[in-house]
């Protein structure tokens, strides 16, 4: 009697070893980043987009926290306000670093990245971001340059970026052995979507060397330049640039203003205990005409989901990037921001479409770092006192849909260009956050959440 077939206890033992592995669902990863998406900024988005008693997507979500940003300088010593590059850096890499390192330590050192380390194990990636794609939140998950200015072959060299003269690169040249800026980088990336904003950095060319477009087109990527190819289905790596730098804002102040300074009298010139003030007149969120020419965020996110999901057994990593709440902040636009937020929350809408279908996959929403708006009284709190009172920054009276005025204040110094601020920034996240996610956490233990849940 023949007790048993050993070729077929063989492969039933097999299954049992790689039946798991084999039936599991494909993990994923999804990192929205709200550039300077701190908790005024998230409060502006509630107030003008569901009102003061509504509910944003994003409070919909499961888990809440916050996240401590950290900084250092050259010598590692603490620095309390951040600016993009390193926290991005930090969000990639789990390296605290220095101000303007993208994808590098503070010792000038490549550091690898969770896109990285998925993409070399079989994820499939994505990046999506309403700057340039070269801009440095978006660069840090798959370039490394010492300084975040050295966006292409031009730039690389030095020159002036934000007013500032800066010495570029030089061991990032690809001549003294580097990688090459950003733009070269991303053109040869292991990369399998890279949508936004960019071509101007893409198209720039140094003496007669290739640019990156150039370089793109060359490494068999499909190049996107109009928002209607978004309608179709690619096979392949697929590089989408949309505009020559950032993108262009959903909304903008009516008749373009933005926040201005208090008019005051002769005066309360000569002392600001007498005389009188004139407050600005109030700015309606109006649409802003270029923003028809390029695709939102809510289509380029679901073009990416669509690209990267499809015929994909093992899962993929994708950052997007919400950034001109930030850089409407610089300048001082709420409106501007708020329309930002407002395509944040549509992108987040499909992202949470697409995890409803597909439970193995992590969701989290945070920001890079805080920034300078606030909400401030209308009219101050002081109104009974028998002087004049207001505030020493310039102001936006933001009419909202619900029939109130939003005042927001901007008062962090007195240039063009308004700065970071060092507070802690939200966390979001779905169910899946509750087994990787505390309620406080560093913004280094993000990265090592994302890496600790695609197993890498």
């Amino acid at each position: 009697m023949k007790l048993f077939n050993a070729p077929a206890l063989l492969a039933a033992f097999a299954c049992l070893a790689m039946g798991p592995l084999a039936n599991a669902n494909p993990k994923s990863v999804i990192l929205i980043i709200g550039d300077g998406f701190d908790d005024q900024h998230v409060t502006m988005g509630r107030n003008y987009l569901s009102g003061q008693s509504g509910t944003l997507i994003l409070d919909t979500m499961p888990f809440r926290g916050a996240v401590q940003v950290e900084t250092v300088d050259a010598a590692g010593s603490a620095i309390y306000v951040a600016d993009s590059a390193n926290t991005a850096t930090t969000l990639a890499t789990g390296a605290v670093t220095i101000i303007g390192r993208v994808g590098k330590d503070r010792d000038d050192e490549r550091v690898q990245t969770v896109l990285e380390a998925a993409a070399a194990v079989g994820y499939k990636t994505g990046i999506v971001s309403t700057a340039s794609v070269t801009d440095a939140t978006p660069a840090a998950f798959a370039a490394h340059v010492g300084v975040r200015a050295c966006e292409n072959p031009v730039s690389i060299r030095g020159g002036k970026k934000y007013g500032v003269t800066f010495e570029g690169c030089p061991r990032d040249l690809v001549e003294n052995g580097g990688a090459g800026s950003i733009a070269e980088q991303l053109a040869n990336a292991n990369v399998d979507l890279i949508l936004g904003g960019g071509m101007e950095h893409f198209a720039a060319r140094f003496e007669n060397n290739p640019s990156a477009l150039d370089m793109t087109t060359e490494a068999g990527a499909t190049v996107l330049t109009r928002k209607d190819q978004l309608d179709d289905r690619y096979v392949g790596r697929v590089v989408g640039l949309f505009a020559e730098d950032t993108m262009p804002v959903k909304w903008q102040g009516s008749n373009g203003r933005s926040a201005e300074d208090i008019e005051r009298s002769w005066l309360n010139l000569a002392h600001e205990m007498i005389g009188s003030i004139t407050q600005p007149d109030t700015i309606a969120c109006v649409d802003n005409p270029s923003f028809e020419a390029i695709p939102p965020l809510e289509t380029m996110t679901r073009f990416a989901i669509d690209h990267l999901s499809r015929d994909n057994e093992k899962g993929f990593f994708l950052t997007i990037e919400s950034a001109s709440i930030d850089k409407q902040s610089h300048v001082r636009d709420p409106c501007g921001s708020i329309g930002e937020i407002e395509q944040l929350e549509r992108a987040l809408s499909v992202v949470n479409d697409y995890a409803a279908r597909n439970p193995d996959t992590l969701v989290i929403v945070t920001a890079d770092h805080a920034q300078a708006a606030q909400i401030v009284p209308d009219p101050t709190l002081y109104t009974g006192l028998p002087i004049p009172v207001f505030s020493p920054g310039k102001v936006a009276r933001v009419e909202t849909p619900e029939g109130s005025l939003m005042r927001i204040n901007y008062a962090t110094n007195n240039i063009r260009s308004e700065e970071h601020t060092g507070a802690n920034v939200p966390l979001f996240a779905n169910e899946q956050g509750n087994a990787v996610l505390t309620p406080f956490m560093r913004q280094r233990e993000i990265y090592q959440a994302m890496m600790q849940y695609l197993e890498l």
